[in-house]
């Protein structure tokens, strides 16, 4: 579940990733990864937490078909969908911050999707690029990332530097590829296919003029994720297939 950083704003990635980083040049397709149920298998470990948090909370706990039915960003809405009212932002703050610290205590038994390492290491032995932009806190996203020895893939990270509930990724998204357009040489935003778990990613790509691959591992059901338009499949190998071929 993607929601509200911490309250001191990390700083951005800006460190080289990739040691000719500088030098990057954009060869077929660029894929845009999402972190939280796409690349990172966490989708138990966030139904584990949200229900840690209910019980703490004397909430109700939730199914995991119940939560990929409802599930949406900004997150407040979920809660209305969830409860039939939207929380106050000082009862978001509570429900957020209980959410993150049951989920934190969990999330380093997350392990990555089936065939992740695999398919991010191939495409950049390949000479494809990639990036990995993130709601996820950007103090928490980047020791992830590493600790799954895979940063050496991506471009760029970039996770959330923004405090109080996410309206959604779409400027971010618009940040993360204006830096891409400098960093990487001849990358553009039709070449390139953001992979996600949530219509917001799908979002996030229109915004951009980017195209989106939806994947089913995460939060969302399918048929929620067909709401989109946008392909969506159930591996992360198809979404690759899937991406080379709509923007290769």
């Amino acid at each position: 579940m993607d929601s509200s950083p911490p309250s001191t704003p990390p700083a951005p990635a800006t460190e080289p990733l990739l040691p000719s980083e500088s030098e990057a040049v954009g060869r077929g397709t660029h894929i845009v990864w999402d972190w939280n149920g796409t690349l990172l298998h966490d989708i138990h470990t966030v139904i584990e937490a949200t229900n840690a948090a209910f019980t703490e909370l004397d909430m109700p706990t939730i199914t995991l078909d119940r939560y990929r039915e409802l599930y949406c960003v900004p997150v407040p809405r979920f809660y209305e969908r969830l409860t039939g009212r939207l929380p106050s932002a000082e009862e978001f703050a509570v429900l957020d911050s209980t959410f993150h610290r049951h989920y934190f205590a969990r999330v380093a038994d997350a392990g990555l999707a089936e065939g992740a390492a695999e398919l991010l290491a191939s495409r950049r032995s390949a000479g494809f690029t990639q990036s990995l932009c993130s709601l996820a806190p950007h103090e928490h996203l980047v020791p992830l990332v590493r600790g799954h020895r895979i940063h050496q893939h991506f471009v760029r990270i970039d996770g959330s530097d923004s405090s109080g509930p996410s309206a959604g990724k779409a400027e971010q998204m618009a940040r993360h590829v204006r830096e891409l357009l400098v960093e990487v040489r001849g990358l553009t935003p039709g070449r390139t296919v953001v992979i996600g778990d949530a219509l917001d990613d799908a979002r996030a790509a229109a915004h951009v003029g980017a195209h989106a691959v939806l994947y089913t591992g995460g939060s969302h059901s399918r048929r929620s994720l067909q709401e989109a338009g946008v392909p969506v499949v159930d591996s992360l190998a198809e979404a690759v297939e899937t991406a080379e071929r709509i923007a290769g």
